[in-house]
């Protein structure tokens, strides 16, 4: 992991395209600005891992759908 230190309205580079803005520092909190291509996906931990929970019971439903679909078949 690279750890840098940065101050209100200085600037991060990610690559070419996207790129890191510090807006505010207040206490423990930080707002940044993050610039990137629009087929670039930025989401906040949390939600990334909220998606990746339902991106994974959804997959296990659906394989379950299938398992039925196939078992009424048989009978």
């Amino acid at each position: 992991m690279l750890i840098l230190t940065r101050k209100t309205n200085e600037k991060i580079k990610i690559g070419n395209d996207i790129t890191i803005t510090i807006i505010e520092v207040r206490g423990e909190q930080v707002k940044i600005g993050v610039e990137a291509p629009k087929d670039v996906k930025v989401f906040r931990q949390e939600v990334y891992n909220a998606i990746q929970t339902e991106n994974r019971a959804a997959l296990v439903s659906a394989q379950n759908l299938d398992a039925l679909s196939m078992f009424s078949k048989l009978n």
